[in-house]
């Protein structure tokens, strides 16, 4: 069984910065060997799309709407993927969701945690 937790998730103003944080967790947490993780999100009435993900060596994909304002770190050990948005904009607005695929393996979703960017 594994989980994606995340956490992180609120309301900010335009400008302000908010960081996003997804652990693996549940029974087959030790047994996760991590080939991509990272981030989606979705906005009311639109499609999940991709904002950031990092694959097992190291290549990280960014939204060209978040390039230079949104940073995603990994800690492999802690099965840990953080995602740092700064200079944050109203149209950042959606639910982010924690995504992780097993090294070789299946992929996983996290339940979402709400951003608003909004004055």
């Amino acid at each position: 069984q594994v989980q994606l937790v995340e956490s992180g998730g609120g309301l900010v103003q335009p400008g302000g910065s908010l960081r996003l944080s997804c652990t693996v967790s549940g029974s087959s947490r030790s047994r996760f060997r991590i080939g991509t993780m990272g981030w989606y999100r979705q906005a009311p009435g639109k499609e999940r799309e991709l904002v950031a993900v990092v694959s097992s060596g190291g290549t990280t994909t960014y939204a060209d709407s978040v390039k230079g304002r949104f940073t995603i770190s990994t800690d492999n050990a802690e099965k840990l993927v953080s995602l740092q948005m700064n200079s944050l904009e109203p149209e950042d607005t959606a639910v982010y969701y924690c995504y992780a695929e097993r090294w070789g393996g299946p992929s996983y979703w996290g339940q979402g945690t709400q951003v608003t960017v909004s004055s």
